[in-house]
């Protein structure tokens, strides 16, 4: 019988909360998740008949899940339990009134967590690789998947964001080893731990660790308590890596019962960059270690991603890899979408996307931009999207986050109805403050009259870097399509 959608609230049993023998249909609730959605697809590959269902069915994956022949339930309904499935895969989307979950109460089926179902279909049996951190994971995960594949370790991964290499953001893998973003977010509405500690480490990077999450995390001590228990999770024979720049980072890798290894630029590290310098299309470094100077070059740019790259090639050295492949793999490392992405270029304009949000990350963006053209104009855009940016708490940060851009733009944050007034950011507050610190910078209320100001602006040199962690309305090639049909851009004068 189904059950009233409406009025009731899921309990789910803890002794259903399980995964069972032999099953051969599991349904996905909050399927279009990037996560969710590679889940859905690692699944099928692995023979299960998959369905799913999410409450915002749009491309890009709706499109990939039908290339995968999925078939995906536009809305969350009772009836999509019908007939019953012999798994249910439960998103971090999904509340307790959610009408699904309340049938899954209802018929008592069996339930996982994303990060359950990971552990479980994954990592079972495989040397799972954890990337963790406040900044840097997409990034490091996916160059070590590559060095991974270019020693041909066939490794298996499932990435926050999709490697241009692969061209999707997971793999199976039949190697040993397993990547996976270790994402500090909590797990489901009935696991409020962080999704990291279901993720098996043997192996752990840690990035850096700094107060993000404001909707989940109190402060920066509180995000550091889910980090230490991931830390303590590494088992004797395995390995932390961490940066040691990272005053957070470096003490709490003090507390791990395994072997410890710290990257950076700093003379205390293990592992330490020298000597970088960006010319033409690499970044060439000296990495100094155990008193060698090994010469490198990579793909990468950025203080940030050569800080990234240490920490892969920490990693690749433990695994005994040669030194010709990590470089190899460096060098051909193609990055990853969304990241310092070149969307195009018209009429001399050239368009890149990022998912910078965090204060530390549009600032690391900027500098990594503008030091890689550092002969063209840099126009910064933000859009003030993710939990943490649309509150007051980076509201100051924000204002020092900007300065190696030329001019910046900063539109009305999207899905404030939410937020408390009180706590809510404010776009102008930053344009006034960006301004009185000497920057010239402006704030729009609608993402066409973005476009309108930056196509009128925009001169042909100009760079024009774009930030946000959602889709932006589009304004990447909307922009781009604007340029194209508008006059010329203005020159230089």
């Amino acid at each position: 019988m189904i059950s009233n959608e409406h009025s009731e609230t899921a309990l789910l049993s803890p002794h259903l909360n399980y995964l069972p023998d032999t099953p051969r249909h599991i349904h996905l609730m909050g399927i279009c998740g990037t996560g969710m959605a590679s889940l859905a697809g690692m699944l099928k590959d692995k023979g299960y008949r998959i369905t799913g269902s999410d409450q915002n069915v749009y491309p890009p994956m709706s499109l990939f899940l039908e290339s995968l022949h999925i078939p995906i339930s536009n809305g969350y309904h009772a009836a999509n339990l019908h007939p019953e499935p012999d798994l249910v895969i439960v998103g971090n989307v999904i509340t307790r009134k959610n009408p699904e979950a309340v049938e899954v109460s209802s018929l008592r089926l069996p339930y996982l967590s994303f990060p359950q179902a990971i552990g479980h279909f994954a990592l079972k049996d495989r040397k799972s690789i954890v990337v963790s951190g406040t900044h840097g994971k997409t990034t490091t995960s996916a160059l070590i998947a590559w060095i991974l594949e270019k020693a041909g370790m066939d490794p298996g991964f499932m990435i926050g964001g999709i490697p241009i290499n692969f061209g999707k953001n997971y793999k199976t893998g039949t190697g040993p080893y397993f990547v996976i973003e270790g994402d500090e977010y909590d797990t489901a509405f009935f696991d409020k731990g962080p999704k990291f500690l279901h993720y098996r480490p043997w192996i752990t990077i840690l990035t850096s660790i700094e107060f993000d999450h404001a909707d989940i995390y109190r402060d920066l001590a509180h995000v550091t308590e889910s980090f230490r228990k991931l830390v303590h999770l590494i088992p004797a024979d395995g390995l932390l890596i961490a940066n040691g720049d990272d005053d957070t980072a470096r003490h709490e890798s003090g507390g791990a019962a395994c072997r410890t290894e710290t990257y950076g630029y700093g003379q205390d590290a293990h592992w330490r960059a020298e000597d970088v310098a960006v010319r033409e299309d690499f970044t060439h470094l000296t990495i100094v270690t155990k008193g060698k100077e090994i010469p490198f070059s990579t793909s990468l740019y950025g203080r940030h991603n050569v800080a990234n790259l240490m920490a892969a090639v920490v990693l690749g050295r433990f695994l005994e890899i040669p030194w010709t492949t990590l470089e190899e793999a460096a060098r051909t490392f193609r990055g990853v979408k969304r990241r310092q992405e070149i969307i195009g270029e018209q009429k001399g304009v050239l368009v890149l996307d990022d998912f910078a949000h965090h204060p530390t990350a549009v600032r690391e963006t900027l500098r990594a931009v503008r030091e890689k053209y550092r002969d063209r104009r840099l126009i910064a855009v933000f859009e003030p999207r993710s939990n943490s940016s649309r509150r007051r708490i980076f509201q100051d940060l924000y204002a020092l986050s900007f300065d190696a851009a030329d001019r910046v733009f900063i539109p009305e944050p999207p899905l404030m109805h939410g937020i408390p007034p009180e706590e809510r950011f404010s776009s102008r507050t930053l344009v006034s403050d960006l301004n009185e610190r000497g920057l010239k910078a402006s704030y729009l209320e609608t993402t066409d009259r973005l476009i309108e100001v930056l196509v009128r602006e925009s001169q042909t040199g100009d760079v024009v870097l774009i930030m946000s962690n959602g889709g932006f309305d589009h304004l990447h090639q909307r922009l781009l399509d604007a340029i194209e049909s508008s006059r010329s851009p203005a020159t230089e004068s």
